[in-house]
């Protein structure tokens, strides 16, 4: 297969379209679009950006977004530490620390032995000592008077504490002012909007959960929480915040940012 850089230069270059054009349309910045057609993974915010641009690149261009993001998985990416661990040395020590040792029989049996042997003398010893007249032993028994128990009444429990406790939960809803690429990820960890570029003027539905993490491409979004309206800060590059009941936004971390939506 040719180069993915090649492929999209030259169909570009083909149906004659200028990068502005492109920019216009995709809503990436043209360094980033030129990145893409040099192979400068470097330059672009990171591997799930990289796959993003290259699919809406390639469906622009009416391409097969499919075969140029597996070209660069197969090969850019790094495999994970998970994939490379299950052939490497450590595995079989790991094994090896999970089998238990065998112990060796014969102490057990030796023990085994002792307390037979015990056991054995003092019967022994028992049935030869005196035994006792059966007329010296007299048994008075003695009627013991059983208590009777009294019913401890229950406490009843309040409705207000049978009543199972739930979390706040926030309501959120997204309007684009300009295209922007959205990744929203709800408290259960779900992509409830996975990597998608809303144009000017699309809202999304409402959406409710414990929390939310979003990461917005640029800040062309109006966020619509809990009747409050909130805009990400212009910052000139992607931007992720995390949304909570009851708090205001709080920005997040490039690692965090970066690893939302991730595919």
């Amino acid at each position: 297969m040719a180069e993915i850089g090649e492929t999209l230069r030259e169909t570009r270059m083909r149906r004659r379209i200028d990068m502005t054009e492109v920019e216009a349309a995709t809503k990436i910045r043209a360094k980033y679009l030129r990145a893409l057609e040099n192979e400068e993974w470097d330059l672009l915010p990171g591997p799930t950006f990289v796959k993003t641009f290259l699919r809406t690149y390639a469906e622009y261009l009416e391409l097969d977004p499919r075969l140029l993001v597996e070209e660069y998985r197969q090969r850019y990416e790094r495999p994970s530490t998970q994939d490379l661990t299950p052939f490497g040395p450590g595995m079989g020590g790991s094994r090896r620390r999970r089998q238990r040792p065998r112990r060796p029989v014969g102490p057990f049996l030796v023990l085994l032995l002792g307390v037979l042997v015990l056991g054995g003398a003092l019967y022994l010893l028992g049935s030869w000592g005196p035994d006792d007249d059966p007329d010296d032993r007299t048994f008075i028994a003695t009627a013991t008077p059983t208590p009777t128990p009294t019913a401890t009444p229950r406490k009843q429990r309040s409705s207000s504490s049978r009543k199972k406790r739930t979390a706040p939960r926030a309501t959120l809803r997204l309007t684009a002012t300009e295209g922007v690429f959205v990744c929203l990820v709800d408290a259960t960890g779900k992509a409830v909007i996975d990597g998608e570029t809303l144009q000017p003027g699309q809202s999304t539905k409402s959406f409710r959960s414990q929390r939310f993490r979003a990461n917005f491409g640029n800040a062309g979004v109006r966020v619509r929480v809990n009747g409050r309206t909130f805009r990400p800060e212009d910052t000139g590059r992607p931007i992720g915040y995390e949304f909570r009941p009851g708090k205001s936004p709080k920005k997040l971390s490039e690692r965090v940012r970066v690893g939302l939506c991730a595919t």
